[in-house]
């Protein structure tokens, strides 16, 4: 930590190292649609929206130095990981070994290019592309001449966080090696203890990070053209008409109602989602739709000396159970099971109510909107688990694993979903009861 600290410095000094506290600004709450000034906030210090519970802003005491370091030590641990193995199997004299890549390639090679697309991409590409978009707008900006695009690149970072999946992976991992132990010898490589260090730094580094400290500065060394053609004007106090970016969270008053662009990032404005509860049912009705195969056509099948049958989602848990493994059961039923279930109930229940127009328990459904869009993801587990079993376990008649066609339903049931959550705009909860007008 220290000599990466120090590799932070040799690029240039922290330019916010000497400000005791954050500038105060104009907000809207993106929970709940009210408008209200943050304060200036001390080191270590979180506001948080006084009607809806929201966070508005989270500090550090140095906002980019720490941040840089973490994600500088990431990207190392990450490239360890894509290069070593991850683990090694034997049984009856033949080893396999896999890798990061392995994964894909194994689910590629049995005719489902679409899961390998989908465990590529959050397993090696979005975590690539989140800590080097967040490297070289930390590092540009200690830079005496920024880089150009750095709030091109900052905005794309705000959409990549959701798909780096680094530490549902490496649940998916801890499945899959019990459910290797009973099949195989299993031999640790070097990748898996890197990517625990990737976890635990990435945790660190999204912690350190304080993204409207980052906004600001980029304000500050590489101020917008003040002449940009239909851009937004930004306010300091609430205006009618005001629109909050829900990328950087600049507020702004368009010269066209309700929609425009912001000068801060260049994304578009709207004062709404565009037809969020249209979109968001539409991808709810998909998922539920989806969610049928995902759990009826089993997600692999384990031959064993010409034996073997079909397994599904919630054929695996009762393995696990039957195992004696009931803690391990117990989080792939809640994540695997539980969660999608969940998840698709209580978006209806978002989408019925705003609808209708209910005004009672505004609060406790904005926790259970941020609750659904924080832990869809980790329903993930099973399809990392398949891709890391499918591409150890091929060992001709002793013993393969050949993946299902469920499982590319139940990684489009957890997208769709995903999508759904980002999709629906939770203050129109708000708008619908009246509380914004």
């Amino acid at each position: 930590m220290t000599l990466l600290a120090d590799i932070a410095g040799w690029i240039g000094p922290d330019p916010l190292r000497a400000v005791q506290t954050t500038p105060h600004g104009l907000r809207e709450c993106p929970g709940c649609g009210l408008f209200q000034t943050v304060p200036a906030l001390a080191p270590h210090t979180t506001a948080r929206c006084p009607r809806c519970n929201t966070l508005l802003r989270s500090t550090g005491s140095d906002p980019t130095t720490s941040a840089l370091a973490f994600n500088l030590a990431a990207l190392v641990l990450l490239g360890v990981s894509c290069t070593t193995t991850l683990m090694t199997v034997s049984t009856v004299g033949m080893v396999r070994t896999a890798g990061l890549f392995s994964g894909p390639e194994g689910l590629r090679g049995h005719g489902l290019w679409e899961l390998a697309l989908i465990v590529l991409f959050t397993t090696v590409a979005a975590p690539v592309l989140k800590l080097g978009a967040t490297v070289y707008v930390l590092a540009g900006l200690r830079m005496p001449v920024p880089p150009r695009h750095l709030r091109e690149v900052f905005a794309w970072l705000e959409r990549l966080r959701p798909w780096s999946m680094i530490e549902v992976y490496l649940l998916g991992v801890a499945v899959a090696y019990t459910k290797l132990i009973a099949l195989v010898h299993i031999d640790i490589g070097t990748a898996l203890f890197a990517l625990g260090g990737l976890l635990v730094t990435m945790i660190a580094a999204d912690a350190a990070l304080d993204p409207q400290g980052v906004w600001e500065e980029i304000d500050r060394v590489s101020p917008p053209p003040s002449d940009l053609h239909g851009a937004a004007v930004p306010v300091s106090q609430p205006t009618a008409g005001a629109i909050g970016c829900r990328t950087c969270g600049l507020v702004s008053l368009s010269p066209v109602s309700g929609v425009g662009e912001c000068r801060r990032c260049g994304s578009h404005l709207h004062a709404r989602e565009p037809d969020s509860i249209g979109h968001t049912w539409a991808l709810t009705a998909a998922a539920l739709i989806l969610y049928v195969p995902a759990n009826y056509f089993p997600v692999l099948t384990v031959v064993q000396l010409g034996a073997g049958a079909p397994s599904t989602i919630l054929g695996g848990v009762v393995e696990l159970f039957d195992a004696g493994m009931y803690p391990l059961a117990a989080l792939v039923f809640f994540a695997s099971v539980a969660v999608p279930v969940l998840k698709l109930i209580s978006m209806i229940t978002l989408l019925v109510s705003t609808q209708l127009g209910y005004t009672d328990r505004r609060r406790d459904r904005a926790v259970l909107y941020r609750i659904v869009n924080t832990v869809g993801r980790w329903s993930m587990i099973d399809v990392f688990m398949i891709s890391i079993l499918v591409a150890l376990v091929q060992f001709g008649a002793a013993v393969t694993i050949d993946p299902g066609i469920g499982g590319v339903a139940f990684a489009l049931v957890v997208i769709t979903t995903m999508f759904a959550a980002e999709g629906f705009d939770p203050r129109l909860m708000w708008d619908a009861a009246g509380a914004n007008r």
